[in-house]
């Protein structure tokens, strides 16, 4: 059974516990943060995988709201990524609505964003490159009304912090999310259409003055992190496996300009 069986069933979320459960509680109205036994059929008990991905769905819904809302409001930008997100998930109706509640929980006053944080760290285990997907997420949707506020990058860096990630590392992943943010949009003011070599570079993390090999190996390393079997296996919802294919389409085009300037 899918870990989205699982929850549904009922007793992942009592397996999962703490306030990633209690937030799947909350949305699905199982009610895992009572304190009740679950019932789980033989067999049923969720694996390593199915607990991982439980978490990284919850988290990535729930933080998404709680970021949009860090600037004060939330804009119609911003719930628009969720719904993008959303959307290149291919979630059924079910999954759709959890999403969109975990979204408004992670909006209200008092949402646990280091409890839910330290769980999801523990839950995805030493995996760098599932993080680095939530990062990515998270920091486009901060940048989804097309400027990261100061609000918003503060608290991202307090996420980063929490999972285990360096500033320098948030400030690398938000700078590529910018420049695909520019290209997505028909390029950047005043050079629209083909992605610009800055953008190029933006993505693939390296300065302009880098070489051929430093290219190769920052290309090589980026289509590695967003491998999707191995991303699946760390703990990678299989629904949202076309958000990572999107971010390797992006590295692979800033490959290919860089390659033939």
């Amino acid at each position: 059974m899918s870990w989205w069986g699982k929850l549904i069933g009922g007793y992942l979320g009592f397996v999962l516990g703490g306030p990633l459960g209690a937030l799947l509680g909350a949305v699905l109205g199982h009610g895992f943060d009572k304190g009740g036994e679950a019932v789980m059929p033989p067999g049923a008990a969720p694996g390593h995988q199915q607990r991982a991905q439980a978490a990284f769905f919850t988290a990535t819904f729930s933080v998404m709201g709680h970021i949009c809302k860090a600037d004060g409001r939330v804009t119609e930008d911003e719930i628009e990524i969720a719904r993008r997100v959303m959307g290149q998930m291919a979630l059924n109706e079910a999954q759709k609505k959890a999403a969109i509640n975990l979204f408004t929980e992670g909006k209200k006053p008092g949402f646990p964003l280091r409890a839910v944080l330290v769980q999801l760290k523990r839950e995805l285990g030493p995996a760098k490159n599932i993080k680095r997907m939530f990062v990515e997420i998270q920091c486009s949707a901060a940048y989804a009304d097309g400027v990261m506020h100061p609000e918003e990058k503060r608290l991202l860096y307090r996420i980063c912090e929490i999972i285990g990630f360096s500033h320098y590392e948030l400030d690398s992943i938000a700078a590529a999310i910018e420049a695909e943010f520019h290209h997505r949009a028909g390029g950047r003011p005043g050079a629209p259409g083909r992605m610009s070599l800055d953008d190029a570079y933006a993505i693939l993390g390296v300065s302009p003055g880098a070489g051929k090999d430093e290219v190769k190996r920052a290309y090589r390393r980026l289509m590695n992190q967003h491998h999707p079997d191995k991303l699946i296996a760390k703990g990678l919802p299989e629904e949202m496996i076309k958000v990572a294919t999107e971010r390797s389409q992006e590295i692979r085009e800033a490959y290919d300009r860089i390659m033939k300037k």
